[in-house]
């Protein structure tokens, strides 16, 4: 029976991937408690992508750039203030701390709530800020699992939403045809994020290159290329790997515009990195290429069909490994291929049918 609760405070403030993992909590609570106000702590430059999801009330937003200088800026301090009093007056009766970090604690802390709920193993000793403490689940490390434990905690039952997560708000649908028309796209294309934040989590270009080629040779596809404006030298790299056309999105997409591309793509192949688990969880045919972080903790929900990477099954519970036998390198095309061929496929069978 689940406890009833009217105030509630979500903390996720970063980064864009954990925070889509962090959407079937947001689900679960809107559909046990339609009534209550659901608040959602994030980081400013992140906040975009709520825009495109149901179940919010409030979106409380804490800019780390401009608050971690408050300690000589008088007008910072004064905002910092302003982000304190609204965490302490706004009487929450439930509030779930999913990052897990020193500073998130004690943003829980600071509202004075009775039911203040984190890891018991989260980092920087922050779990002494807690009212209630979870242990990681015995019989699943994804960080999912390990949320759904949080909420079970607070005595909310527990009925798993798979999505999809998002609403794409028609201004961004507008905005992005209009791109895809100044570029000609006039038929079906696929989506590649060849970059990351990591250079290690980055899956050689050459290999990005071969693999837009097979795909549009079988299936016809255009083939976009997105990323920041600082990730040309990727795209470039492939454009010289490639010997079909390869369509340059990079710094040209704000994040409520990818969810609106994705919804347009026939498909997405990406690093591990934030845009391919919003494609993820939008039930586009998606692989994620994974080197030493954990498919199993953090990568698509129960879909391995979504998953390349080497010995994804047999790896132990921390979210990295050291062992250079998983280095993303080492996971080939044929692998890839395999994956995304085997989605476009069915997704085109259902079509048809």
């Amino acid at each position: 029976m689940n406890t009833e609760y009217k105030n509630i405070l979500i903390i996720k403030p970063s980064a864009l991937g954990d925070i889509v993992h962090a959407l079937p909590v947001l689900k679960v609570l809107r559909s046990s408690f339609p009534n209550a106000c659901i608040t959602w702590l994030i980081r400013k430059e992140f906040a975009p992508l709520l825009e495109c999801v149901d179940g919010l009330n409030e979106v409380l937003l804490f800019d780390r750039k401009l608050l971690g200088h408050w300690y000589y800026k008088p007008a910072v301090f004064k905002a910092l203030r302003d982000f304190m009093k609204k965490l302490q007056h706004s009487h929450y009766d439930l509030v779930l701390d999913l990052q897990g970090l020193f500073r998130t604690a004690l943003f829980a802390r600071m509202t004075n709530c009775d039911k203040r709920i984190g890891m018991t193993d989260s980092r920087e000793f922050a779990n002494l800020f807690y009212t209630h403490k979870v242990r990681r689940p015995a019989d699943s490390m994804h960080v999912l699992d390990y949320y759904y434990a949080l909420l079970k905690k607070a005595k909310i039952e527990i009925n798993p939403i798979t999505g999809p997560f998002f609403k794409v708000p028609n201004k961004a649908v507008v905005s992005i045809r209009e791109k895809l028309r100044q570029l000609n796209i006039t038929k079906d294309f696929l989506v590649l994020v060849p970059s990351s934040a990591h250079f290690s989590k980055c899956w050689p270009a050459e290999r990005f290159a071969k693999l837009a080629e097979h795909l549009n040779r079988q299936f016809g596809l255009d083939i976009v290329v997105i990323g920041t404006e600082k990730d040309k030298y990727i795209l470039e790299a492939i454009q010289n790997h490639c010997s079909i056309p390869i369509i340059d999105l990079t710094g040209k997409t704000t994040i409520i515009e990818l969810v609106a591309l994705f919804q347009q793509a026939k498909g997405v192949v990406s690093n591990d990195t934030g845009p391919g688990h919003i494609a993820v969880a939008m039930h586009v045919p998606t692989v994620l290429i994974f080197g030493h972080t954990n498919p199993m903790r953090v990568g698509p929900y129960q879909r391995p069909e979504c998953i390349a990477a080497i010995e994804p099954n047999n790896r132990p519970a921390t979210i990295k490994s050291s062992n250079p036998a998983y280095r993303i390198e080492h996971v080939p095309l044929e692998m890839v291929l395999e994956k995304i061929i085997a989605q476009l496929k069915r997704t085109t069978q259902t079509i048809t049918e």
